[in-house]
């Protein structure tokens, strides 16, 4: 998919504040730095527009982000991390599970896990409160460039195994910093927001168009 723009718009916690606007929702779960941020930074090829931190547990709220007035990614508060105050947790967990059982714009999960470890016990009650409420769902496995490329298809079958996901499971390998997996992702994304086909038929006609200008001109 090709974005032409991409903007924040904002940082919701309650379901009044969400919007209004009907389109498809694409939901980003994961413990704290995983890769959320650079993630969603090079889906749109930009480099700051979701602001990546070092300190885990900074983003709280659900943080919108419009791409090019077809969908938004909501950036969901990272889970597991032990520093962030129990009340707190129980209040984050409120607000994503109310979102993800109540929110019909929601047509995908993305739960990002980090390629490099073993899935957590949070990744694996995550993955499993997800299936159980059927919600649709891709696995993202981040940081792939920071696996010997000898070694990813050991990874991989960890991670696989850890979650139990069998065959016909999406599973994207992933890298923010090389791009890796970029296309097969926005392939998924756009399938379930209902906007792939007429991406895919926009963007050849918009080439083809750019092609005979340069040739007229």
């Amino acid at each position: 998919m090709k974005v032409n723009q991409s903007e924040f718009i904002i940082s919701a916690v309650r379901p009044e504040q969400y919007p209004e606007d009907g389109l498809p929702e694409i939901a980003l779960a994961g413990r704290s730095n995983v890769g959320k941020s650079s993630l969603i930074n090079r889906l749109i090829n930009r480099k700051n527009l979701a602001r990546t931190s070092s300190t885990p547990g900074k983003t709280q709220q659900l943080n919108y982000y419009k791409i090019n007035q077809d969908l938004y990614f909501v950036d969901f508060p990272g889970y597991g991390y032990a520093k962030v105050s129990k009340e707190q947790r129980f209040a984050w967990g409120k607000m994503m599970e109310k979102y993800l059982l109540g929110r019909e714009e929601l047509k995908l999960v993305m739960q990002m896990v980090d390629m490099r470890h073993e899935p957590s016990k949070d990744d694996m009650m995550m993955n499993e409160w997800l299936r159980h409420h059927g919600l649709p769902l891709v696995v993202v496995a981040t940081k792939m460039d920071k696996i010997p490329k000898t070694r990813r298809a050991k990874h991989i079958k960890v991670i696989k195994e850890a979650l139990d996901l069998r065959p016909g499971d999406l599973f994207v390998p992933f890298s923010s910093e090389e791009g890796l997996g970029k296309e097969e992702l926005w392939e998924i994304i756009t399938r379930f927001a209902g906007i792939g086909q007429a991406s895919a038929e926009e963007e050849p006609q918009a080439e083809e168009n750019h092609e005979k200008n340069e040739i007229n001109g």
